[in-house]
């Protein structure tokens, strides 16, 4: 053997003195992400003991459970027994979710279901609530955008079955020449799910709503939810969002698509103390809801070019946090999932914004 060749000798040791800790480098990206999300879960301690008895078998810890569904996220994770073999050998995983190097990981199933059981509305609301506070001087309290977008539901249209038709009427495979409307039919894997496209020249999918309330300044995420996909469903979440955020006695605006320039959308969003920079949807029967009176001022034009970036939001909520097609069924669980990836998304761009000065609105 050569003097300078190294030697390839298998490992046999069977001890290794090197934590997690040590192993991840100290300007990894997840470093400062990890201590807002220790912060936060400490902060929510009081809120989880009310979750769980105090007599019985101990449960995987909340903390645990939920640093793992945002690797889930952060990661692209397609599902949870692939989330749990990343994390039986990955060490930046287990050091992330808080488990020793040779502590056994979660049976998927058990791990599924002690997290269905704890990401609920309530704590997914309450952990985006959190995450907002700790970016609130990175964010605008002024201005505005909100928008939504089409999540494919976890269901086929072979489930989409007439709610009335006779026991063993069909499969629903051949439905050339049918008229299938929400009215007439409802799936039977999601009965939530509705038959819905976003535009005219799309196809119809069984699918739910996103809804985000973003502000224009860093474009960061305010609030969200998710609802039943219908026509009306957008404007009507938007004023939702909205009026959970409003303050009286400060002028704000709100920027929003071509979408909801209606008359109905415009004066309630007056009602509630925003001046809607909408789009003006002037090929609309009876002519745009906004007039020169608004457009004519420079702030309308600001909040119109700052509205698409409410787009990148999506483009990282759907293809990357696996959000276009949803793989849980049922309003509620869609909606808290929706919700902790909006607080996933403002966790994951808030390190370089604490590192900078905070600027005024």
């Amino acid at each position: 053997m050569a003097g300078m060749r190294g030697d390839d000798r298998q490992p046999t040791s069977m001890f290794s003195y090197v934590s997690a800790e040590d192993r991840v480098p100290k300007d990894h990206p997840l470093r400062p992400i990890r201590a807002l999300v220790d912060e936060i879960l400490r902060d929510m301690s009081r809120d989880f003991d009310g979750l769980y008895a105090r007599v019985g078998r101990p449960s995987i810890p909340p903390e645990r459970l939920l640093r793992a569904q945002l690797l889930q996220l952060f990661y692209s994770i397609r599902s949870e027994r692939l989330l749990m073999e990343q994390l039986d050998y990955n060490i930046l995983f287990r050091w992330f979710v808080g488990l020793e190097m040779d502590e056994p990981i979660w049976v998927p199933t058990v791990f599924t279901k002690n997290r269905d059981r704890l990401l609920n509305q309530e704590v997914a609301r309450q952990f985006l609530g959190r995450v907002v506070e700790r970016a609130a001087a990175w964010m605008s309290d002024e201005h505005f955008s909100v928008d939504g977008t089409l999540l494919e539901a976890w269901a086929s249209h072979k489930s989409f079955l007439p709610k009335d038709g006779p026991p063993g009427a069909g499969d629903g495979r051949d439905f050339r020449g049918q008229t299938r409307t929400n009215d007439t039919h409802a799936s039977t894997t999601d009965p939530d799910a509705r038959l819905y496209r976003k535009t005219f020249q799309g196809e119809a999918r069984l699918a739910y709503l996103g809804h985000v309330l973003m502000e224009n300044r860093h474009g960061l995420i305010v609030d969200g939810m998710a609802t039943t996909a219908d026509g009306h469903a957008e404007r009507d979440a938007a004023l939702l969002l909205l009026h959970r955020h409003a303050r009286a006695g400060r002028a704000r605006t709100v920027g929003a698509d071509k979408q909801y320039d209606t008359h109905d959308f415009v004066a309630l969003t007056r009602q509630l103390g925003y001046t809607p920079h909408v789009s003006q949807n002037v090929k609309r029967r009876g002519g745009s809801a906004i007039d020169g009176r608004t457009t004519r001022h420079e702030g309308y034009t600001r909040s119109q070019s700052c509205r698409p970036r409410i787009e990148r939001v999506f483009g990282w909520l759907k293809p990357l946090a696996g959000l276009r097609k949803v793989k849980l069924r049922g309003l509620e669980k869609v909606d808290s999932l929706f919700v902790f990836a909006c607080a996933a998304f403002n966790l994951r761009r808030l390190p370089k914004l604490m590192a900078s000065v905070p600027t005024t609105a």
